[in-house]
């Protein structure tokens, strides 16, 4: 891991010891075994919230620390760096209680945030359809209004959390066009709610990733966060800052493989000395360790700007890219190091490079960051 990080408090620095201990006593051991079992942590995810860091962004009112982002995402890197499943998990949950966080009225805020934030609920953020990924606006999911309750139809996808969350921030059209979309807080237990089997991906395969199914869910109206036609900007909003949490957690998964990369070439030997010795590997174990201070180094100048009240999309949208290739790269590179041993599933590391993929996807492809970027440029 990192020697040092620059935290602005001792309260901080108190914090990451401890969310170090936990990556370090609870997530390492069991994450091998359950990824390659596929089995989903929820207890790790209660241990976590009983611990406080499912709120650390959000305001003590209602259970969180309210801490600055930048910290907030030191934890959840360090946390990915553990074991990835459970440092996206968390950035989905957090993402999933934006939208109450900060569109909710304080009724509604009172009487749901504290169980999302204090590990009785977990969350997942459902936006995507088949044919409305990157194209947000084009989602088909509706809700229609029917006395005091929403009726829902329609299928979500890729959703992260599908059939084991307590929650789901819906994305539903209410109206037409880019105003006539809103955002529903729906209960998983909600009648004519359902979740599809589960998707079978090439990596992060202890954390759960379906369709959502809704015929005819009746959701309370007192369940509509922010007014109708408000949800696409709800949506982008958490997405700038979900994009942030992605990049702690590639930037996590990067810094793991460059560790376990540094260990494996110390202690292999070749030609009578250890194989880090030998400059191609030195220059490549240098590029790689360059590419994860840089992302780390975007990642947190976009949660300061934020931190700060100023505007940074194009950064977060920036980090998410640089972070995500970066996590790519090193991942690659590390089984590269290791040999033959990284081809294998001894090492960590071909999880790793696998688990590497899907962050340059999802939040947004990295096509898509790039498109955002050049808008803000030309001003658009």
């Amino acid at each position: 891991m990192p020697a040092e990080r620059l935290l602005p408090t001792p309260e901080a620095e108190d914090l990451l010891a401890l969310v170090t201990e936990i990556a370090r006593d609870e997530l390492k051991p069991r994450a091998s075994a359950d990824e390659e079992a596929e089995n989903f942590p929820r207890d790790l995810f209660t241990l976590i919230g009983k611990s406080g860091l499912l709120g650390l962004p959000y305001a003590e009112r209602w259970g969180g620390a309210e801490l600055p982002y930048e910290v907030y995402l030191q934890a959840l890197e360090e946390i990915a760096s553990a074991w990835m499943t459970v440092g996206v998990g968390l950035s989905v949950h957090t993402m999933s209680c934006y939208a109450l966080a900060h569109y909710g009225t304080d009724e509604q805020r009172d009487r749901w945030l504290p169980d999302m934030l204090g590990g009785e609920l977990l969350g997942a953020y459902a936006l995507s359809e088949t044919q409305a990924g990157s194209d947000a606006a084009a989602l088909s999911t509706r809700a229609r209004l029917a006395g005091d309750e929403y009726l829902v139809n329609g299928t979500k996808a890729w959703i992260t959390h599908a059939g084991v969350a307590d929650f789901y921030t819906t994305m539903v059209r209410t109206g037409e066009g880019s105003h006539g979309v809103s955002c529903l807080l729906v209960d998983s237990s909600t009648t004519g709610l359902s979740a599809a089997p589960r998707e079978r991906k090439m990596g992060l395969t202890g954390s759960p990733t379906a369709q959502l199914i809704f015929d005819d869910t009746a959701v309370p109206a007192g369940r509509l966060i922010g007014e109708e036609g408000a949800g696409l900007r709800i949506a982008l909003s958490s997405l700038s800052s979900g994009r942030l949490g992605i990049a702690a957690c590639a930037v996590g998964l990067a810094q793991a493989a460059l560790d376990e990369a540094v260990e494996y070439a110390k202690g292999r030997t070749q030609f009578g000395r250890p194989i880090i010795e030998f400059q191609g590997l030195e220059f490549l174990l240098a590029d790689m360790a360059a590419t994860v201070e840089s992302a780390r180094a975007t990642y947190l100048d976009a949660a300061r700007r934020r931190d700060r009240g100023l505007d940074f999309q194009r950064q977060s949208s920036i980090a998410k890219l640089i972070a995500t290739d970066g996590a790519m790269k090193v991942t690659t590179d590390a089984v590269q190091v290791l040999g033959g041993a990284g081809y294998t599933r001894d090492f960590p590391v071909e999880r790793y490079m696998r688990e590497a993929k899907v962050p340059q996807i999802f939040e947004g492809t990295n096509q898509i960051q790039r498109m955002l970027i050049a808008r803000s440029l030309k001003g658009a």
